[in-house]
């Protein structure tokens, strides 16, 4: 919900209406370059949130007092509300996913939900409502994987640039197609496959040395597995000193 507040109405829409649920509160005004460029990505993550968070907007010109109260120096200006208090703001044009963070702090989306669900179904209908969402892509491309439909596994996380864990298992995926692979590498892919993770992994960075033009695709699906462990995994911070001797 999007709604427009002035002085007047200011305590009982965002004040008091925030002890129910967040409210975002948008200072802007109608000179100001960058509130135009920060509007379309608050109302979308508002959008996103429906009927869990409501998007104020306040004319700063038009409501000096409240402005004055806040202590609003720069514009467009974002500060959240929660029982009747600020919880989260910040100053400044953000870029979207910036924006899309600062609402997830306060109430995650639909499509946040159902990746946390993280199943079939769930996952395909956070990939409808929003179908560039990397973390779906990949959650559903390793259950397609899991049970060998691997040309829609495929076309789930080829392409996607920025995210290890997709760029791990396109490059899995495509290896795992090639009928040249030597039994070595395929069996620490089904090692991988199956959760044999160190035994996998083991086999992977021994190859690298020697593994000519699939070096890159190596690293990738070890980079991916260490970064599905997580960053402060013990097992994935010995492989990655490991990784990187073997790449160097």
């Amino acid at each position: 919900m999007v709604i427009d507040v002035t002085e007047q109405d200011f305590e009982q829409q965002v004040v008091e209406r925030s002890k129910q649920g967040p409210v975002v509160v948008d200072f802007w005004a109608e000179w100001c370059g960058p509130c135009r460029q920060l509007t379309p990505a608050l109302e979308k993550a508002a959008a996103a949130r429906e009927g869990k968070v409501v998007l104020a907007k306040l004319d700063t010109d038009a409501n000096p007092r409240i402005s004055q109260a806040f202590r609003i120096q720069g514009i467009p200006a974002v500060k959240a509300f929660k029982d009747g208090q600020i919880v989260s703001e910040f100053v400044g044009a953000q870029p979207p996913a910036n924006v899309e963070r600062f609402f997830d702090e306060l109430v995650p989306s639909e499509a946040d939900a159902l990746v946390e669900a993280g199943d079939e179904a769930s996952l395909r209908r956070a990939l409808e409502l929003e179908p560039t969402r990397v973390d779906a892509r990949v959650g559903l491309a390793r259950i397609l994987h899991e049970r060998g439909e691997d040309d829609e596994a495929l076309k789930l996380v080829d392409g996607i640039e920025g995210s290890f864990a997709a760029e791990g298992l396109s490059a899995q995926l495509r290896l795992e197609r090639d009928e040249s692979l030597d039994e070595g590498l395929r069996e620490a892919l089904q090692a991988l496959d199956s959760g044999e993770t160190e035994r996998g992994l083991d086999a992977l960075i021994a190859a690298i040395p020697h593994a000519d033009g699939r070096v890159e695709d190596l690293r990738r699906i070890v980079v991916g597995k260490l970064d599905e462990l997580g960053v402060d995994d013990p097992t994935a911070r010995e492989y990655r000193r490991r990784l990187a001797s073997a790449l160097y």
